[in-house]
């Protein structure tokens, strides 16, 4: 009896030892995905090689922009400054085209998109989100010319109104899914969009409500901004999916950032009375 038990216990000894190995197995942990110990995280890459790699497209004030000797300058500049300082890394800006960023981060030629892009379900089907580190909604700037007497948002969704979208956005979303009775029309420009509501050829141009607010306030007699936003926008830092390391340290680093005021003290000195 003595010795049937040695042998069942050697036995249930020898099977535990063999499930540990099936565990730990780098061959096994590997295709879980590119972003485990056995292949390293994009974080381990970022600091092993001293250089943060960060997409955006530099035509979105007050967020990221050129200044007038082409130096990068914006909120969002200034958050992946920080995030590289925090790192002990440089900054690598890449800027890029609003559509080809997605593409370029999950080819793996950046590292992150900091460019005031919205964290949606769709979006998150495909890459990784930070939780969202700037909240605003989609606001109308509207046609003096073409629609002076427009009251609401809700009245565009009609089949003699004529919406502009920037291509790829969520207003390009929100505009097919919510007006399907107005004409979309696309653009690859933001100043595309305005100029149609200034010529009158569009009644009204959807995007943040900061943006809003400032081509209103540069074409004040052409236009009018309905400021009340009529959507969620939350901006997120995106990443490659399933990047868990990455990600767990963004959210930190966000959370401390506001914790201590940093990010508080960067909108004051990007966005000022734009936010009033």
């Amino acid at each position: 009896m003595i010795r049937l038990i040695r042998i069942i216990l050697t036995s249930f000894v020898a099977l535990t030892l063999c499930c540990g190995v099936c565990l730990t197995n780098p061959a096994s942990a590997a295709a879980i995905g590119p972003y485990d110990i056995a292949s390293g995280s994009t974080l381990a890459a970022i600091i092993a090689r001293g250089r943060l790699v960060v997409g955006m497209e530099l035509k979105f004030w007050p967020f990221e922009y050129v200044n007038e000797k082409g130096e990068p300058m914006g909120f969002d500049v200034d958050i992946a400054r920080q995030i590289a300082t925090e790192l002990g890394v440089e900054l690598d800006i890449k800027d890029m085209e609003w559509t080809g960023l997605i593409p370029a981060l999950q080819a793996g030629k950046i590292d992150l998109i900091i460019s005031g892009i919205t964290g949606t379900l769709e979006r998150a089907k495909t890459i990784t989100f930070s939780r969202p580190y700037f909240t605003t909604g989609l606001c109308a700037l509207v046609s003096a010319k073409k629609a002076p007497n427009l009251a609401s948002v809700a009245a565009l969704d009609d089949p003699a109104r004529i919406i502009a979208v920037k291509t790829g956005t969520t207003a390009d979303l929100v505009a097919a899914k919510r007006f399907p009775k107005a004409h979309i029309n696309r653009f690859k420009e933001e100043t595309a969009c305005v100029q149609e509501v200034v010529s009158g050829r569009a009644d009204a141009f959807f995007y943040d409500q900061i943006s809003i607010a400032k081509h209103h306030k540069q074409n004040a007699e052409a236009t009018r901004a309905l400021l009340t936003p009529f959507t969620y926008e939350p901006f997120c830092i995106a990443m490659q999916k399933g990047d868990f390391d990455l990600w767990q340290w963004l959210d930190m680093f966000l959370e401390i950032s506001k914790s201590n005021g940093v990010l508080d003290d960067l909108r004051r000195k990007h966005f000022g009375d734009l936010l009033q």
